[in-house]
């Protein structure tokens, strides 16, 4: 079953290209339903031997909170946010500078907006250069095997 979903997703950010910017954070575009892309961002996590500490539903959050704010856009038409962490690579980035504890644990967002239907937006947060560079090739590597991109 995974062949088939990352088949799609694969196909679908081939078409999209490589990463883009979108302030301040490493994004992919893919053309797919968000359930599949979900799926195969939890199954890459899980893969790479990290275990999901929570999963954020902000897009249904802010849907669910969208009245009481007396606001009448809807920004999303869902969004997701895995939160892990890897003990490898916070012990490293950690032993190098312990003020680096601010950035655990690690998120992968997803997203879907309502004038975009079918493009999912995937990506994570822009590290400090340098001693952070560790946390971004593993961000990196989880979202190249689920969206089955080259590294």
């Amino acid at each position: 079953m995974k062949q088939f979903i990352t088949a799609g997703l694969a196909a679908g950010a081939l078409a999209f290209g490589s990463s883009v910017w979108a302030g301040d954070a490493h994004t992919w575009e893919v053309e797919d339903n968000f359930e599949n892309v979900g799926f195969a961002i939890e199954n890459a996590i899980i893969g790479a031997g990290l275990v999901i500490d929570s999963t954020s539903h902000t897009g249904e959050m802010l849907e669910r909170t969208r009245p009481a704010t007396g606001s009448d856009k809807v920004i999303f038409t869902q969004a997701d946010i895995y939160s892990f962490c890897s003990a490898t690579v916070s012990r490293a980035v950690m032993e190098i500078n312990p003020a680096n504890v601010q950035f655990c644990p690690y998120n992968v967002f997803l997203y879907e907006t309502p004038d975009r239907p079918g493009i999912i937006t995937v990506g994570f947060r822009d590290y400090p250069e340098g001693e952070m560079d560790q946390v971004e090739e593993l961000l990196g590597g989880i979202i190249a095997d689920a969206l089955m991109l080259e590294e």
